[in-house]
């Protein structure tokens, strides 16, 4: 069997059906993500162990020394003008491997229906701009957004540290150097630190995993640069609070010293099921005022909620507000708006 041209068929059915994600595991059907629904190709068997091989080493490439070594790898793979963020792990003694689609097109702040307002981040200078959620809801996406606007309308020199690198953007106004972690560099605090003595002013971390990457973003920040950077967490509370929480006791003081100076904005991103069986986003954003850093510097992160509640007019959106207007569309049900709500007593006050 050709399993190139399999995996080949296989990846382009799911660029064209603008699936989300591709899912390859033994034992089970091809399966894509759709609308966030797992939906099983039925047209094709069930991966043995001689297809999921095959489809694996296929995808691998000069990846298959790294993913032996370590039983998992993270890489790109293109087709066409289409690319998929793929990672490559072991099941039960088998490969197995998700593919997740990566658009040619940057999509716009519009096409991703984000509020407007978001777009101020893209304008500053410098400081800190984090776009969090749990895992598969468009964070990546969200800042290639973010990337591309400031590239449309910007002379900026722009660096980014991803692991792969995902989206490809095309020159326009701005220098744009995309660099994968272990091809183009050791880690991603190493190229952080390396963008000091690049003349660099905007940066794009692909994910703080570690301490001495947020150590080394916020300080990005707060040496002039505008750095750009994402989390797994549900708010713009729980983020503020993950990275003081996540430097030992005695450096916590200067953290929350630092973020409460360079912070400029949090935007937190949902994807909804809504009533037409696809999806559709919800999300907070929380844009740093006077309050929210006075708040970060006296430790009080149980009140950043109710400042992002009552600050509508400078901007913010809180995540009930956003679920509230989808119910009031007619985009999503109050179950669905319940359920994702972190506060559902304040959503019932909204949709009174």
């Amino acid at each position: 069997m050709d399993y190139q041209k399999l995996l080949n068929e296989l990846l382009s059915y799911t660029a064209e059906h603008k699936a989300s994600d591709l899912h390859l595991s033994p034992g089970y059907l091809p399966t894509i993500r759709l609308h966030g629904q797992l939906t099983p190709l039925n047209d094709y068997k069930v991966l043995d162990e001689g297809t999921i091989v095959g489809l694996t080493e296929a995808a691998l490439g000069n990846h298959k020394a790294r993913f032996l070594a370590e039983k998992e790898v993270d890489f790109s793979y293109s087709l066409g003008e289409a690319r998929f963020r793929t990672n490559v792990y072991i099941t039960k003694g088998l490969p197995a491997a998700t593919f997740r689609f990566l658009p040619s097109k940057i999509p716009t702040i519009e096409d991703l229906n984000l509020p407007p307002v978001v777009k101020i981040f893209s304008e500053l200078k410098q400081g800190f701009v984090l776009v969090v959620g749990p895992n598969g809801q468009g964070k990546t996406t969200a800042m290639a957004s973010l990337i591309d606007l400031i590239n449309h309308e910007k002379a900026r020199k722009i660096v980014t540290i991803e692991d792969p690198i995902e989206y490809l953007y095309k020159p326009d106004k701005s220098i744009i150097d995309q660099r994968e972690v272990l091809n183009d560099t050791l880690s991603f605090h190493k190229a952080l630190r390396s963008t000091f003595r690049q003349n660099v002013d905007v940066i794009l971390v692909g994910e703080m995993r570690d301490l001495e990457t947020m150590s080394a973003a916020v300080t990005a920040a707060e040496t002039g640069h505008l750095v750009f950077t994402s989390l797994h967490t549900n708010n713009a509370a729980q983020t503020v609070e993950r990275i003081i929480d996540s430097f030992p006791a005695d450096q916590q003081p200067q953290i929350r010293i630092q973020l409460a100076n360079t912070l400029s904005g949090i935007v937190s991103r949902r994807l909804i099921p809504n009533l037409k069986g696809e999806i559709s986003p919800a999300v907070e954003v929380l844009i740093a005022n006077s309050a929210i850093r006075n708040l970060i510097r006296e430790n009080r992160l149980n009140q950043i909620n109710l400042v992002i509640e009552t600050s509508f007019d400078e901007g913010m959106v809180s995540f009930n507000r956003s679920l509230a207007e989808l119910v009031m569309k007619n985009e999503i049900s109050e179950e669905q708006a319940y359920f994702y709500s972190l506060d559902p007593n304040g959503l019932k006050d909204l949709l009174k």
